[in-house]
């Protein structure tokens, strides 16, 4: 997954103290969701799970359309966009790292809910410069919808 050019990328200096996991997760979110016609698959799943691969889908949607504002407000968890100072920090890294992505294919693999039912582990596989990138993204369920919460 290409993040930055060949640069280091602007996170870095914020990801410090803590936030390398959330900035690398949020970069990893925003990489899969691409900037391509591609949308994320989510037919294979039912229930609670068709719910948590949805939200990697409604995340590339926002992404394509460059929708920062939404992307923070409604795909990412509250712990991460605070950890990327707040609502306009979190636009400002959103906007930074839809300049760089390249088209990308997503697909989610599986869904696994956690125990209590408020988290989840999705694994989703893409396709960048023809090589497969398989990861694994936490999700977790605030204010009745779910929300990438960083990756595994």
């Amino acid at each position: 997954m290409r993040i930055h050019s060949g640069r280091r990328h602007p996170l870095h200096a914020r990801a410090c103290g803590g936030l390398a996991a959330l900035a690398l997760a949020l970069a990893l979110a925003l990489a899969l969701a691409g900037c391509g016609t591609t949308t994320a698959t989510t037919g294979a799943f039912k229930g609670p799970e068709h719910a948590a691969a949805q939200a990697i889908a409604n995340l590339q949607t926002q992404a394509t359309a460059s929708e920062q504002g939404k992307i923070c407000q409604q795909d990412l968890s509250a712990a991460l966009v605070s950890r990327l100072g707040g609502k306009s920090g979190c636009e400002a890294a959103i906007k930074s790292q839809l300049e760089e992505i390249d088209n990308l294919e997503v697909q989610v693999q599986s869904v696994k809910l956690g125990s209590s039912g408020s988290t989840a582990t999705a694994a989703v596989r893409s396709i960048e410069r023809g090589k497969t990138r398989e990861q694994k993204l936490t999700l977790v369920k605030e204010r009745g919808s779910w929300r990438l919460s960083g990756i595994v």
